[in-house]
């Protein structure tokens, strides 16, 4: 995967892509970065996650726990 941010100075725009492109199809999409980004006017917290120091040192994930239903 190649992911390139580039300001534009001109109507068109040359990419040079790896040998091992060739021949497969690829997907190229354009768009101005300040639309695609919505940003939050506040700070976000995630305060929410306070736990003890003991907890957190010791916490385990468990996979089937978190998948049951």
């Amino acid at each position: 995967m190649i992911r390139t941010i580039v300001t534009a100075q001109g109507n068109q725009l040359t990419l040079t892509l790896p040998d091992d492109f060739l021949g497969k199809e690829i997907e190229v999409i354009a768009f101005v970065i300040d639309e695609a980004i919505q940003k939050s006017e506040k700070e976000v917290s995630f305060t929410v996650l306070n736990v003890t120091n003991e907890q957190k040192f010791n916490y385990r994930f468990n996979r089937d726990q978190a998948n049951e239903r």
